[in-house]
């Protein structure tokens, strides 16, 4: 059976994430939402949310469904499909290593999210712009570097002596930290250009990721949704370093 991937439409949004797993795995999946068939489409991912599924809720998207057993939350359904994909390490200790990697792309994110949205998610933009463009000149200089420079010593110091930042094979983390770049990349353009010679192992692994057959299939069809704003990456000219 395939596995039922419940995220809003028109976005990458954090389904991406799992998105990217499944696609490099070659996974037999649906992405609920885009299909308006009966039992399917924007109304299915509702019925789950408000009524939940054999006594389990999620809070909000993504979640997944395999069979009857009901996934939430994006670090979690990584931590759940991994071995079944073959994207994470066995064993316990990589493991764990690799979903404490994760959900530090987790804090990342919500980072990211909050550039834009700084006070309020029940507010437009532009209501909160000018505290927006604060957030991101504080994210810019003080909390990418932060990060970026965290997960570059992750992968210098992976004791594999691989590209990958755990174990010695590709990880649903290092399929994690292609978007977070990708993102990072259409958002900030500016506070991002040369990132490449400051992060040298981030951007090595961005470009093997990129290369890989099924993603690089899976970027140049019409499932990868492109980035806009109404994502959690959006691109406001002045919200870039340097304007």
């Amino acid at each position: 059976m395939a596995y039922q991937l419940f995220y809003w439409n028109g976005i990458q949004g954090r389904g991406e994430f799992v998105r990217l797993a499944l696609e490099e795995a070659g996974a037999d999946y649906v992405d609920v939402v885009r299909h308006e068939q009966p039992g399917m489409g924007t109304d299915a991912m509702l019925e789950i949310l408000d009524h939940g599924l054999n006594s389990t809720t999620a809070f909000a998207p993504p979640f997944l469904k395999d069979g009857d057993i009901l996934v939430s939350h994006v670090a979690n359904i990584l931590f759940y499909l991994s071995p079944k994909l073959g994207l994470v390490p066995s064993g316990d200790k990589l493991r764990y290593t690799a979903n404490g990697l994760q959900l530090t792309i987790t804090d990342f994110v919500s980072e990211v999210h909050d550039t834009h949205h700084p006070i309020s998610t029940g507010l437009y933009y532009e209501d909160q712009k000018a505290e927006a463009k604060a957030r991101s000149t504080a994210f810019i200089d003080e909390r990418i570097p932060k990060y970026l420079g965290y997960f570059e010593r992750a992968l210098q110091q992976n004791p594999s002596g691989s590209r990958h930042i755990v174990g010695s094979e590709l990880s649903y983390v290092d399929l994690s930290l292609f978007q977070v770049i990708e993102g990072l990349c259409y958002a900030f353009p500016n506070a991002m250009k040369g990132y490449q010679d400051r992060y040298a192992a981030l951007a090595d692994l961005h470009t093997a990721v990129r290369e890989r057959p099924r993603i690089a299939a899976y970027l140049a069809s019409p499932r990868r949704l492109a980035f806009n704003e109404d994502g959690i990456f959006r691109y406001y000219s002045e919200l870039d370093a340097g304007n």
